[in-house]
């Protein structure tokens, strides 16, 4: 029995430590929360309060600030608050109201600056870039003469970019006045889809103001043509050629940034070549692989004897010549009606490489005899042909389906 009362004894006295021991912990730990706590909200209340709605402020120590004015720091206008406090007197704001006018027009002086407005000026346009000959300073020609295009070219051999601007057309026809007047442009020999400007405008002389610009090397230039055809479309949609200017960019382009005027080549023109002029109407089928051909007449002709006149008609591949035609013998006289239609078979990879041969011929009574050669024709791709010869071409591949039709005069053969 007294070795049990012993160990009760002693079970209680270990308990009684065991307790004592934790409500020891405890109050040191409750102590040590408390002290913390308070340190941290001693030292919240030495930090200086910074307002919500301020500029920057940069902490330089511990215990100094700087005021918001001291840092070479700025923010946009939109970013700036407005509840700033306001100057001491109306003088200071206005002053630091003219400098902040001052440094926002200041250009890009030096890198190491802070400014944001010095850094970015958003908003700034070089006017210089996007600027055209003013209208003002364009003198039309006077009524009654040729209708007439106002352009100007450029070319900038540091870019290898040539600028060309469309100002107006003047003394369009009167039939062309109530429709709407547009352009195709295209730098031959490449180009062969147009790039076109619509008028602004309606009447005798409508306004462009349009620019284009096309990436040439310095070594192309010399061999380029600017074509530009002028359309007028009516009220049915249909379009009716007004004309078209040739430009051959060669040399250095002297004059070049002034402002041009050319008259328009119309198919109306009366005025025959030496050896005469001949119409030709071309189409081209994509599906079928067709070539069509018509010769309706020519006009202005010299004649050699009285034996009357005909057309041949060759398709060419380089050298080689694919297919001849000849049409029937027309009337001896200045301005024969041939009405000659023809096709040959032409696949679409050719086109580059093909070239059509217009020779109006006189035969000789001597059968023997090579028939006189009164002109020769040749339309086809830069390779065979230019200018308006090379442009009927280029018409007729850009237009699948629909003949083009236009005059052409006659050259000596050679």
């Amino acid at each position: 029995m007294a070795d049990q009362a012993l160990l009760v004894a002693v079970g209680l006295s270990v308990g009684l430590l065991l307790l004592l021991g934790l409500m020891v912990y405890y109050l040191w730990r409750r102590k040590k929360k408390k002290k913390g706590r308070s340190q941290y909200e001693e030292l919240l209340s030495t930090a200086p309060s910074v307002p919500a709605c301020t500029a920057p402020v940069i902490l330089v120590s511990k215990e100094s600030w700087t005021r918001p004015s001291e840092i070479p720091f700025t923010l946009p206008p939109r970013f700036t608050s407005q509840n700033h406090a306001d100057p001491k007197n109306e003088e200071e704001k206005e002053d630091k109201e003219e400098e902040m006018k001052m440094e926002a027009q200041r250009p890009l002086a030096h890198r190491g600056s802070l400014s944001v407005r010095m850094w970015y000026p958003v908003g700034t346009v070089l006017a210089g870039l996007y600027s055209s000959p003013p209208l003002n300073e364009v003198v039309a020609p006077p009524p009654g003469m040729a209708t007439r295009l106002c352009f100007s070219v450029e070319y900038r051999h540091s870019t290898e970019q040539l600028m060309v601007s469309l100002l107006r057309l003047a003394n369009l026809p009167p039939r062309f006045h109530g429709n709407v007047t547009l352009i195709e442009i295209r730098l031959l020999p490449d180009d062969r889809r147009p790039r076109q400007a619509k008028a602004r405008g309606t009447g005798p002389d409508p306004e462009f103001n349009d620019c284009f610009v096309f990436q040439v090397s310095g070594v192309c230039v010399p061999q380029s043509t600017l074509s530009v055809c002028v359309l007028s479309v009516g009220q049915d949609g249909k379009r009716h050629a007004v004309g078209r200017v040739l430009f051959p960019l060669e040399g250095e382009l002297a004059g070049a940034g002034r402002v041009l005027w050319r008259d328009l080549e119309t198919e109306d023109d009366t005025q025959c070549s030496e050896l005469g002029d001949v119409q030709i109407s071309l189409s081209y089928s994509p599906s079928l692989q067709r070539l069509s051909v018509v010769v309706p007449r020519a006009r202005g002709l010299q004649l050699l004897t009285e034996a009357g006149v005909c057309v041949q008609v060759s398709l060419q591949i380089h050298t080689q010549v694919v297919k001849m035609k000849r049409s029937c013998v027309a009337n001896s006289e200045n301005d024969p009606c041939f009405d000659h239609r023809t096709t040959f078979k032409l696949r679409s990879q050719h086109l580059d490489e093909a070239c059509l041969r217009f020779e109006l011929q006189q035969p000789n009574p001597v059968r023997s005899e090579p028939p006189a050669l009164l002109g020769v024709l040749v339309l086809g791709p830069f390779m065979y042909a230019k200018g308006p010869q090379l442009q009927h071409w280029m018409d007729m591949v850009n237009t699948p389906q629909e003949p083009v039709q236009l005059w052409h005069k006659l050259r000596r053969a050679t």
